[in-house]
């Protein structure tokens, strides 16, 4: 019963966007689903970094922030900082995104001219 209640208290639905999209019961139009799988990819992206860089600093023999360059040292603040706030969830969101991403590609369809969709 506890595994029910941590899965119902996930942010992430990308198994139920996948079956939904698999029954076709998600359609998104094209140029929407695009705009949409455009933003995930970029999400994605932006997590995978973040991630590198807090599994990097992890594994500093020194973790001291003072000794990085500045550049450096705001991302590995930012993905410290984020990782604090919600451990773990980096992780989780590496792997849910790519489903969503799967489950609008899968939902995306071309809308005729003049179709309220």
């Amino acid at each position: 019963m506890a595994a029910d209640n941590e899965l119902s208290l996930s942010p992430f639905a990308g198994e139920l966007f996948l079956t939904l999209a698999a029954e076709g019961r998600l359609v998104v139009d094209s140029v929407r689903a695009d705009e949409a799988i455009a933003a995930l990819e970029r999400t994605l992206s932006a997590a995978r970094a973040r991630l590198r860089v807090l599994r990097i600093w992890q594994h500093a023999p020194a973790q001291r922030v003072n000794d990085l360059p500045l550049e450096l040292a705001d991302d590995v603040v930012d993905a410290v900082f984020a990782d604090q706030l919600a451990p773990g969830r980096l992780e989780q969101a590496v792997v849910e995104l790519p489903k969503y991403i799967e489950a609008l590609r899968q939902a995306r369809r071309l809308v005729p001219p003049g179709d309220p969709a």
